[in-house]
């Protein structure tokens, strides 16, 4: 076979609002400010020199306060304080404390991640079925439910959760739950388009306290478009009640709490309040949405959200970390790759792609050397099958990547009940460590430094419940994370077209690492600036010292954007476990023998990772506009054309 009563919900409620999340918007009479003030600084009397309402700080957000002004056509803030160091003579003026100012504009919710309607003449592919191991899994799945006594009336037909057809294929948690691990006081929040709570199967898991509408401005995260049904079988796929109603969620024991901003336009000060929301109790945030997957979009987070994300890490959860989980991304069809999004790509999130009910790469699953894991989804004829809006409503059409990351979530959470205190950084270990490669034949993927087998299709493997629940069990927590930044490294040479490349490098040495404190790595990013008039013809590989490939750019068909690289980061998680000492490489190429052309201006490296001394660990300062702006101090690179296949 395979294998507490919640604390502090008042708290919860108090630390979860904030003080500005009370505040209704009217944003077609007032202008809204967000301001980053000196920490000594009182912020109503920075309201009263600039005449505008101070409406609180900007959730979790230290030292970051929301302002509310009527509406005016210029940046009113901007004007005063740019007119105060212009004029300034000595002295001190309060303006003096204002250190960022974000004027904040409507703009249209991230996308959800449903399935994708499938390329012409696409015809999946299945494997023969074994009858007689199918009627013995049978009734293998007869006993489990006899055991833990699963009377929920679909959950014969929740076949990631126990797959009696094609054997192996699912995340391998009923013998987790005949252990005793269900989920128990953890807690998952569905960041989405609201979740009912009134639905007999997810009422009695629900987290109230946990929960804010964003869009509606109200403490109910309730359903209220006709289309928003999205959050709702996500929050079935973690938590759904082990009851009469529908099938039970991955972790049915857990706490779920909704979180609604994909329903109407939103700020991007809405957004990070969210994404910090109750950080303390809600520790695990499921989001399956992010910018367009239509093969030509390249769109990242705010400064403001990005803040929010470290702050989550840094603090959420009595500082071990929020856990962010995105899914990847539907866009593959449309030569679409998960690096051109900057919440997939960020190195506080676990990023989660699709394989279908026979474990195989479905046709909407995007490719990225950001994607961690894959876990199961629509494909091969099916879907996940789950909980629906409505009191006792089910629905069987779940899928895309949207259906993924939720299904991850929830045994995230599983581990989170047998080891609380796992750190966000530590969860990404086990979640790594504990995965079991799929499609080895046509997975391409390579050996890496750790000892793993990885593949820009399906990361390190899927993910294995009780694998993970078990790696858990005896983690030993990472020491406090290092990192490591080169210079800016000029190149300003044309990129050759066709099977030709441009290849560029920088040593990292040993005593580099060890000023840096930092002895082995996590997450590798690379920030790149590059002019072309044909942004999608291009790719880019990065090549670390153990010759680990890390395929950071691939060619979009559909992006035609004259815009190229603009401070853009990419990042890979392919080089986890290596040193970081030694030569790294990049190869960009022009892929397309065309009227486009490019230039490769500069880029810099980034090593993430684990440091050598824990005493000497510092955090991560805040980001700021300015942090990748210094591109004067560079040390110049010597670029060489090398002949290679694109």
């Amino acid at each position: 076979m395979k294998f507490a009563p919640f604390v502090g919900l008042l708290v919860g409620s108090l630390a979860g609002l904030g003080t500005s999340s009370l505040h209704s918007r009217d944003h077609d009479s007032n202008d809204y400010y967000v301001l980053h003030l000196d920490r000594s600084t009182n912020p109503d009397h920075v309201a009263s020199r600039l005449r505008l309402r101070n409406e609180g700080q900007l959730g979790e957000l230290a030292d970051h306060f929301i302002f509310r002004a009527p509406k005016a056509d210029h940046d009113v803030v901007r004007r005063e304080v740019m007119e105060r160091r212009k004029r300034s003579l000595g002295g001190t003026d309060i303006l003096d404390a204002v250190k960022s100012s974000h004027k904040q504009k409507l703009r249209a919710p991230m996308q959800k991640r449903v399935i994708p309607p499938p390329p012409r003449g696409f015809f999946p592919r299945q494997r023969p079925a074994d009858k007689a191991a199918e009627d013995k899994a049978l009734k293998e799945q007869m006993l489990v439910m006899e055991t833990l006594g699963i009377k929920d009336p679909i959950f014969k037909e929740q076949w990631h959760l126990f797959n009696p057809v094609q054997l192996g294929q699912d995340v391998n948690v009923t013998g987790v739950w005949l252990a005793g691990v269900t989920g128990k006081n953890a807690t998952v929040a569905m960041v989405d388009d609201g979740l009912d709570m009134n639905s007999r199967d997810l009422k009695p898991n629900y987290y109230a306290f946990g929960s804010w509408d964003f869009n509606d401005n109200r403490a109910e995260p309730r359903p209220t478009l006709d289309d928003d049904k999205h959050g709702t079988r996500c929050a079935g796929e973690v938590s759904a009640a082990k009851n009469d109603v529908c099938g039970v969620g991955v972790a049915y024991d857990s706490k779920i709490a909704g979180i609604r901003i994909l329903s109407k336009q939103i700020t991007d000060a809405d957004e990070a309040a969210a994404m910090n929301y109750d950080y303390q109790h809600n520790q695990i945030y499921s989001c399956s949405w992010g910018p367009p997957d239509d093969g030509k979009s390249m769109d990242a987070p705010s400064l403001l959200i990005r803040k929010a994300m470290l702050n989550g890490v840094q603090k959420g959860r009595n500082g071990l970390g929020s856990i962010y989980v995105f899914a990847t991304g539907n866009g593959a069809p449309s030569d679409d790759n998960c690096n051109f999004d900057g919440y997939t790509n960020s190195i506080y999130s676990i990023s989660v792609g699709a394989i279908d009910r026979e474990g195989l790469h479905p046709y909407y699953s995007e490719k990225c050397s950001a994607q961690l894991v894959v876990t199961y989804s629509s494909g091969s004829g099916d879907a996940i099958h789950t909980t629906d809006v409505g009191e006792n409503q089910c629905y069987n059409g779940h899928g895309g990547t949207s259906a993924a990351a939720p299904l991850a979530a929830g045994v995230f959470a599983l581990a989170l009940e047998v080891r609380p205190d796992l750190s966000w950084r530590d969860m990404q270990y086990i979640t790594l460590a504990s995965a079991v490669p799929v499609d080895l034949e046509d997975g391409e993927y390579q050996p890496t430094t750790m000892g793993k087998q990885y593949s820009h299709t399906f990361g390190y493997g899927k993910v294995d419940a009780y694998a993970l629940v078990e790696t858990a069990k005896t983690w030993k927590n990472v020491k406090p994370q290092a990192w490591f930044f080169s210079p800016w490294l000029h190149v300003k040479k044309e990129i050759p077209q066709g099977d030709q490349g441009l290849s560029v490098n920088f040593k990292v040495t040993k005593k580099m690492l060890e000023e840096a404190n930092l002895e082995r790595l996590e997450h590798v990013t690379v920030t790149m600036n590059v002019e072309h008039t044909q942004r999608g013809d291009l790719s880019v590989d990065l090549i670390s010292p153990d010759n680990v490939i890390s395929h950071i750019s691939a060619v979009r068909k559909l992006d035609k954007s004259d815009q190229g690289y603009n401070d853009w980061t990419f990042m890979s998680v392919a080089h986890w476990g290596e040193s970081g000492v030694g030569t790294w490489t990049i190869i960009i190429r022009d892929t397309q023998v065309n009227d486009q052309k490019g230039t490769f201006i500069d880029w810099h490296l980034k090593l993430w990772g684990e440091s050598i001394d824990a005493s000497k660990a510092k955090p991560l300062p805040m980001p700021t506009d300015e942090d990748d702006a210094d591109h004067d101090a560079t040390t110049t690179a010597t670029p060489t054309v090398v002949t290679t296949s694109p």
